[in-house]
C-alpha cells in the first residue's frame, strides 16, 4: 500500500510523517550540514512557495518578502509545516508534497487551493531560536525544549523539584549538580533566576536547554567568573517533580496542614535570612486561613496560632526588608489577635523609629517594657528616641536661627 502512494507523488521522496501514512513526503534541494536543528516551542521563520501539482503557485513568501514566524508544534500552522520544519537544518531548503491530511484539508484554500488537493511546498528554514521567557522580553533568556517532558502540568510555587544541571560557557563546563530544592526558592540552593524561572515552565522529565545573556547572568559572572559578553548555556534535566497543590484543591482541613508546612518553611528562610522567600510563605498562610471553616476546637485554635504566628513573624520580615508600611499593618493585624503581644508593639517601635516618628516609638517600646519590664533592648531605643528628638529640636533651632541671621540682614 505505501508504495501505491509513493507512485503518486511527484518526486523520490522520504515519508517523514510519525505513522509513515505517506501523507507527507520531503526531498532535499540544498543541504545544510552546518545548521542547526529546529526544537519544539523554537520561533522558527521560513520562507515558502507553495504551489498545485500542476505548477500553479498560489503563496511565494519570497516573492512578497514575508516570512512566516511561528513556535514550531504548537499547532499555529498547517501540520504540514510542523513536522516538515522539525526535520530541517537552519539554511535547508527542502522540497514536500502533502496529501490534504497534512495540508489544507476538505476546506482548502478558498480561491488558490481547492477542497482535498494534494500541493508542494518549497520551504527554506531561514532560522530557529529557543523561546524568550524573559520578564523584559529582551532576548536574556531563552529556551529550547530538547525533549519534552510527561503531562501538562508545570513546577509550581512550593513544589519539590531535583533538576540535573549542567552550566558552560565556550564549552567550558562551569557548573554540573543534581540539586532538590523548593519551586521559588531556587536562590537557597544557589540555582540562576533563570534557570528557576524556566523551570516554573517545565514537566516531569523534560531536558531544556537556556541561553543566558547580559542582566540574566549578573547573578553567575562573580561566583563562576564568568565572562560579561558570552552567552551562557545550561541544560536542565527536572528528574523529580511533586507539585504543590493549588489552592482550589485544598478543603479547609488541607489548607491548614499546608499552612503548617508553608509556616515551617518559611521559619527556615527567616532563620537563613531570606526574608522575602519567608514573607512569601507567611502571607500564604493567613490567606489560606482566613476564612477557613474548621469544625473541632483543636484545629480552630491551631488556625488562629498560625495567622497570629504569620503576621507577628511577617511583620519581622517587612522590618528587615526596610517596608515599614507593611511592617506596621502586619503589627497592627497581630495586635488586633493579642493586644499583649509584646514582639508586635516593640517591632512598631522599630518601624516608627525608622520613619522618625519618635513620639510614638517611645509609646509603643514602654508598652512593650510594661507587658515585659526585662525588655533591655526597648529601655535602650527609648534612650535612642530622646536623643533623636534632641538632636531634631537642635536641629530645627539652627535653621531658624540662621534663617532669622538672613532675615535680618536685608
Amino acid at each position: 500500500m505505501p508504495s501505491k502512494k509513493k507512485r503518486n507523488i511527484p518526486f523520490d521522496g522520504e515519508d517523514i510523517t510519525p505513522t509513515k501514512d505517506g501523507c507527507l513526503y520531503k526531498q532535499i534541494v540544498k543541504e545544510n550540514p552546518n545548521g542547526e536543528k529546529s526544537w519544539f516551542d523554537d520561533k522558527v521563520t521560513i520562507h515558502y512557495v507553495g504551489s498545485l501539482l500542476d505548477g500553479t503557485i498560489f503563496k511565494d513568501t519570497r516573492e512578497e518578502n514575508s516570512p512566516l514566524s511561528f513556535n514550531l508544534g504548537r499547532g499555529e500552522v498547517i501540520k504540514a509545516f510542523d513536522i516538515a520544519v522539525e526535520t530541517m537544518l537552519c539554511g535547508e531548503i527542502s522540497k514536500f508534497f502533502s496529501k490534504p491530511k497534512y495540508a489544507y484539508g476538505l476546506k482548502g484554500l478558498p480561491g488558490k487551493v481547492d477542497s482535498a488537493a494534494d500541493v508542494i511546498f518549497e520551504i527554506e528554514l531561514i532560522s530557529s531560536t529557543g523561546k524568550d521567557i524573559s520578564e523584559e522580553r529582551d532576548e536574556s533568556i531563552l529556551r529550547r525544549i530538547i525533549k519534552r517532558g510527561e503531562g501538562y502540568e508545570p513546577a509550581n510555587e512550593d513544589s519539590i523539584v531535583e533538576v540535573n544541571l549542567k552550566g558552560s560557557q565556550n564549552d567550558e563546563i562551569f557548573d554540573e549538580r543534581t540539586v532538590t530544592f523548593i519551586a521559588g526558592a531556587g536562590i537557597v540552593e544557589n540555582i540562576p533566576s533563570g534557570i528557576e524561572r524556566a523551570i516554573f515552565r517545565m514537566t516531569k522529565n523534560e531536558h531544556d536547554r537556556i541561553y543566558l545573556k547580559n542582566q540574566a547572568i549578573e547573578d553567575l559572572k562573580k561566583k563562576f567568573n564568568l565572562s560579561s559578553n558570552e552567552t551562557i548555556q545550561y541544560d536542565v534535566i527536572l528528574t523529580k517533580l511533586e507539585r504543590a497543590k493549588e489552592e482550589r484543591q485544598l478543603s479547609d482541613d488541607q489548607k491548614l496542614q499546608q499552612s503548617e508546612i508553608l509556616k515551617a518553611r518559611a521559619d527556615e528562610f527567616v532563620k537563613a535570612g531570606y526574608y522575602d522567600l519567608a514573607a512569601k510563605r507567611y502571607r500564604t498562610v493567613f490567606h489560606y486561613l482566613l476564612n477557613a471553616t474548621l469544625v473541632s476546637e483543636s484545629d480552630r485554635q491551631k488556625s488562629w496560632e498560625l495567622k497570629f504566628a504569620s503576621q507577628s513573624n511577617l511583620a519581622l520580615c517587612y522590618l528587615k526588608l526596610g517596608n515599614y508600611a507593611e511592617c506596621r499593618r502586619s503589627c497592627e493585624t497581630a495586635l488586633a489577635h493579642d493586644k499583649r503581644h509584646e514582639k508586635s508593639h516593640f517591632r512598631l517601635g522599630q518601624c516608627r523609629l525608622a520613619t522618625r516618628n519618635y513620639e510614638q516609638a517611645i509609646k509603643d517600646f514602654e508598652t512593650a517594657l510594661e507587658i515585659n519590664p526585662s525588655n533591655v533592648q526597648a529601655k535602650q531605643l527609648i534612650d535612642e528616641c530622646h536623643r533623636k528628638i534632641k538632636e531634631h529640636r537642635v536641629d530645627e533651632k539652627e535653621l531658624y536661627s540662621s534663617f532669622f541671621k538672613k532675615e535680618t540682614k536685608k
